[in-house]
Protein backbone atom coordinates (compact mmCIF):
# COMPACT_ATOMS: atom_id res chain seq x y z
CA UNK A 1 0.00 0.00 0.00
CA UNK A 2 2.93 2.31 0.58
CA UNK A 3 3.97 1.89 -3.07
CA UNK A 4 0.62 3.28 -4.29
CA UNK A 5 0.88 6.30 -1.98
CA UNK A 6 3.64 8.12 -3.93
CA UNK A 7 1.72 7.58 -7.16
CA UNK A 8 -1.41 9.10 -5.58
CA UNK A 9 0.60 12.09 -4.27
CA UNK A 10 2.03 12.68 -7.74
CA UNK A 11 -1.46 12.73 -9.28
CA UNK A 12 -2.74 15.11 -6.60
CA UNK A 13 0.27 17.36 -7.09
CA UNK A 14 -0.18 17.27 -10.87
CA UNK A 15 -3.87 18.16 -10.52
CA UNK A 16 -2.99 21.06 -8.22
CA UNK A 17 -0.32 22.20 -10.64
CA UNK A 18 -2.76 22.05 -13.56
CA UNK A 19 -5.35 24.00 -11.56
CA UNK A 20 -2.80 26.69 -10.68
CA UNK A 21 -1.85 26.94 -14.33
CA UNK A 22 -5.52 27.28 -15.34
CA UNK A 23 -6.04 30.02 -12.73
CA UNK A 24 -3.00 31.90 -14.01
CA UNK A 25 -4.27 31.65 -17.59
CA UNK A 26 -7.71 32.91 -16.54
CA UNK A 27 -6.12 35.84 -14.74
CA UNK A 28 -3.94 36.64 -17.76
CA UNK A 29 -7.04 36.58 -19.97
CA UNK A 30 -8.78 39.09 -17.66
CA UNK A 31 -5.69 41.31 -17.68
CA UNK A 32 -5.56 41.16 -21.48
CA UNK A 33 -9.25 42.13 -21.67
CA UNK A 34 -8.69 45.11 -19.34
CA UNK A 35 -5.66 46.18 -21.37
CA UNK A 36 -7.69 46.05 -24.57
CA UNK A 37 -10.41 48.20 -22.96
CA UNK A 38 -7.81 50.69 -21.74
CA UNK A 39 -6.23 50.90 -25.19
CA UNK A 40 -9.66 51.51 -26.73
CA UNK A 41 -10.32 54.32 -24.24
CA UNK A 42 -6.96 55.89 -25.06
CA UNK A 43 -7.69 55.69 -28.79
CA UNK A 44 -11.06 57.33 -28.19
CA UNK A 45 -9.42 60.09 -26.11
CA UNK A 46 -6.91 60.79 -28.89
CA UNK A 47 -9.70 60.94 -31.45
CA UNK A 48 -11.69 63.24 -29.19
CA UNK A 49 -8.72 65.62 -28.88
CA UNK A 50 -8.29 65.71 -32.67
CA UNK A 51 -12.00 66.40 -33.06
CA UNK A 52 -11.86 69.20 -30.47
CA UNK A 53 -8.95 70.84 -32.34
CA UNK A 54 -10.82 70.58 -35.63
CA UNK A 55 -13.92 72.12 -34.06
CA UNK A 56 -11.88 75.01 -32.67
CA UNK A 57 -10.42 75.65 -36.13
CA UNK A 58 -13.87 75.44 -37.69
CA UNK A 59 -15.22 77.88 -35.11
CA UNK A 60 -12.47 80.38 -35.92
CA UNK A 61 -13.21 80.04 -39.64
CA UNK A 62 -16.94 80.53 -39.10
CA UNK A 63 -16.29 83.63 -37.02
CA UNK A 64 -14.08 85.06 -39.76
CA UNK A 65 -16.79 84.34 -42.33
CA UNK A 66 -19.42 85.97 -40.16
CA UNK A 67 -17.34 89.13 -39.79
CA UNK A 68 -16.64 89.13 -43.52
CA UNK A 69 -20.35 88.84 -44.25
CA UNK A 70 -20.97 91.83 -42.02
CA UNK A 71 -18.22 93.78 -43.77
CA UNK A 72 -16.21 94.10 -40.60
CA UNK A 73 -12.81 92.91 -39.57
CA UNK A 74 -12.64 90.45 -36.77
CA UNK A 75 -11.04 91.72 -33.57
CA UNK A 76 -7.33 90.90 -33.39
CA UNK A 77 -7.00 88.39 -30.62
CA UNK A 78 -3.80 86.47 -30.17
CA UNK A 79 -4.40 82.92 -29.23
CA UNK A 80 -1.63 80.69 -28.02
CA UNK A 81 -1.52 77.40 -29.84
CA UNK A 82 -0.05 74.27 -28.45
CA UNK A 83 1.75 72.09 -30.90
CA UNK A 84 0.63 68.49 -30.82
Amino acid sequence: MSSSRPHYDERVEQNLSDRRFDLILERLDRIADELAKTNQRLDNDENFLRLARELATLNESLQALAYAALGQQAPAVRRGRRSA
